[in-house]
């Protein structure tokens, strides 16, 4: 049995880290064990612009312990308002990698995303010119459409629609969750890739009324069948370099999760290594996470790889039921539970 697992150091390309007190609570964790993250740009309010997205990356580093590596990358919040001007800053940016669309009111903060396809086409269209990468929180926004099937309606819909009327434009599928979204993904051209994160290779949609009400295994998208569950493990462990490493982790304080009405997201980023390796090792895949941890990423975006490693050691350990989050606390994925590999 293997007992080490040593990677090149890898990138998180979808991560939130919110802002404040906060920020400064969950930045730790991330910069221990990746060398760069692609943050997200759904704070209050939005990042919508290379100068604020600036702004924020040196809150960001300002926040980084002393002897941290680690360099945030950043996203712009695409608005109907967005102004093709904009690409052209973003083409120019060192930092900033892509624009973030949100299908307005998909998921936390994203009220002012995207209200129709055809408000953004001159954006999309110069993104295609200039190379400039779109991510996409792939679901459905109509509250007739049941929760469970947002994320595949919104393939045969709106992404079928973005990639025929934008050949060339290089898109990235956040976080998917269902076989429809692995095989649009897999049968696309190279220029069309998905992130995956651990709770949707670990879990299923059971999970969550596993004994009762599980808030901290709530997140948007929501889990799926076990069917869908298999097919991601099966994507994200078939060596394909449209696949890659993307925690969407997710911090919210412990009372705004256990709540009447509880926000979606899981915070992962305190054992995120240790939760992919449990994932890839349960299909006897632990030789296929380098690539898709620390290099398919790096090589779609156009980076290069980063330099060091980390290694895994296989120990049984169990993280705390709660961290510090400013002047809150959070509750992670793994509450009460204990994990079969640690970060040396």
């Amino acid at each position: 049995m293997q007992e080490t697992l040593t990677l090149g150091r890898p990138d998180d390309f979808h991560l939130h880290l919110r802002d404040g007190a906060a920020l400064a609570s969950v930045i730790p964790f991330t910069a221990r064990q990746f060398g760069r993250a692609l943050v997200m740009p759904n704070l209050k309010p939005p990042v919508t612009t290379v100068m604020a997205a600036n702004s924020y990356r040196d809150r960001i580093l300002k926040a980084v312990p002393k002897d941290g590596d680690f360099s945030p990358q950043m996203t712009l919040y695409l608005t109907d308002n967005t102004p093709v001007d904009e690409v052209g800053r973003v083409a120019d940016s060192e930092f900033v990698q892509a624009f973030k669309y949100y299908p307005a009111g998909a998921t936390t903060n994203s009220d002012s995303g995207v209200s129709a396809l055809k408000n953004v086409y001159r954006v999309l269209e110069a993104m295609q010119q200039m190379g400039v990468i779109l991510c996409i929180h792939g679901e459905m926004t109509d509250p007739a459409t049941d929760v469970f099937d947002r994320e595949a309606l919104f393939v045969d819909g709106p992404l079928q629609q973005i990639t025929r009327d934008f050949p060339d434009l290089k898109v990235v599928v956040e976080h998917i969750t269902t076989t429809e979204a692995a095989d649009f993904v897999t049968d696309a051209g190279i220029n069309v890739a998905a992130t995956i994160t651990p709770q949707h290779l670990l879990y299923n949609r059971s999970s969550i009324f596993s004994g009762g009400i599980r808030p901290h295994f709530y997140c948007l998208p929501i889990l799926k069948r076990e069917a869908h569950r298999q097919s991601l493990l099966k994507a994200a462990t078939s060596g394909s370099a449209k696949f890659f490493l993307g925690t969407d982790s997710a911090p919210h304080a412990k009372n705004s999760k256990e709540a009447c009405c509880g926000a979606a997201g899981c915070f992962t980023s305190h054992a995120a290594l240790e939760l992919y390796a449990e994932a890839f090792d349960s299909v006897g895949a632990l030789a296929k996470l380098n690539d898709f941890a620390s290099r398919f990423g790096a090589k779609f975006y156009g980076l290069p790889r980063n330099a060091g490693e980390v290694t895994l050691k296989r120990q049984t350990w169990t993280p705390p039921d709660e961290y510090a989050f400013g002047d809150e606390t959070i509750v992670p994925l793994t509450v009460g539970r204990s994990l079969g590999w640690k970060l040396v």
